[in-house]
């Protein structure tokens, strides 16, 4: 089954950070997205004006919303950036990959 597949999981702080053997593999099934220092996983998505970089925002927003799995964003002129790490686990879990799944799945839908 595919990231964009499975669903994300509730998460009460009880699901320990992937370590970076972990999170190799399925950074590899993720498209341009890089991790930082094995605590986040980032893309920046550009565009030819703001309001696209808004409209995707509002679609990431709605994916989040379903998944209950909460992404920091960050829109300028031309560009959305996403930051996504699970915050009780003070690192990256398996939610992470599969919320950025669906964000790159919403992006190619909305290109």
């Amino acid at each position: 089954m595919s990231l964009s597949e499975k669903t994300c999981l509730p998460c009460k702080g009880d699901v320990p950070a992937l370590t970076p053997e972990q999170i190799e593999p399925l950074l590899a099934q993720l498209d341009q997205w890089q991790c930082e220092a094995h605590q986040k996983i980032v893309k920046s998505f550009r565009f030819d004006n703001f309001k696209q970089a808004m409209d995707l925002a509002t679609k990431v927003a709605a994916v989040a919303q379903k998944e209950n799995h909460h992404p920091d964003l960050i829109v300028r002129w031309g560009e959305l950036r996403v930051e996504i790490w699970t915050h009780v686990s003070h690192g990256l879990t398996e939610n992470d990959f599969i919320l950025a799944s669906k964000i790159d799945k919403c992006a190619t839908a909305a290109r």
